[in-house]
């Protein structure tokens, strides 16, 4: 079948409640496009959470040696605060950042307290 047919074929069907959905004509570029940056950018989040988790690491142990208690409550009410107003400037809900800095927070100190008990 040529192209142009296909392609009335498709939009006949699409317009058909027999035929809710169309033929497949492969897969969406767009759609594809739209994919492809999201994995990207999945992977650098993946990769920058394993960093922030490394140096996180290093500072529980530090903070174990030194007799230092696991979490710092000002500190997290400041960064919570300051990244607040970073999503605001950058149009993402800050309820949704403070829960998933929450999230971060709460597991880096879960580290801290296993790595004070030795």
């Amino acid at each position: 079948m040529a192209s142009a047919e296909l392609l009335l074929v498709s939009q006949a069907m699409a317009h058909d409640p027999q035929h809710p959905n169309p033929p497949d004509l492969g897969p969406d570029p767009v759609l594809a496009g739209f994919r492809k940056s999201i994995d990207n950018i999945d992977a650098a989040i993946i990769h920058m959470l394993a960093e922030r988790f490394r140096i996180t690491q290093a500072v529980g142990e530090y903070k174990a040696k030194a007799t230092l208690p696991p979490a710092d409550p000002d500190r997290e009410a400041r960064q919570i605060a300051r990244l607040r107003k970073l999503s605001e400037e950058a149009d993402l809900d800050p309820e949704f950042s403070e829960k998933f800095l929450r999230f971060i927070i709460d597991e880096v100190i879960r580290h801290h307290e296993r790595a004070a008990a030795g």
